[in-house]
């Protein structure tokens, strides 16, 4: 049985149906960072319209997610290197059985 509830969001002034199992607040929360990405966009160039900003949007947000997922990979690796180095110093530290 699906846990699946759908909420209501409003995004470039539609009203969307989104059925998800996340929390209600946080499917919530997404459509606004949509909407909101959306609204800067169009406020930057009336020019874009309609799909053309949700698109830019899209591709706004996800540079947004790949360079966030870019740094927590360098940040897993600053923290692998230091608790290598750790596990050296300590190994160097402890006396020898």
């Amino acid at each position: 049985m699906s846990d699946r509830r759908a909420v209501t969001v409003r995004i470039a002034g539609e009203e969307h149906a989104i059925r998800s199992s996340a929390p209600a607040e946080y499917t919530r929360r997404c459509a606004r960072l949509v909407d909101d990405r959306i609204t800067e966009i169009r406020r930057r160039s009336t020019l874009v319209e309609g799909h053309r900003a949700a698109i830019l949007a899209a591709l706004s947000i996800t540079d947004e997610f790949f360079q966030a997922q870019e740094e927590l990979r360098e940040l897993r690796m600053q923290v692998a290197e230091r608790a290598g180095a750790l596990t050296t110093r300590i190994d160097e530290a402890l006396p020898d059985d």
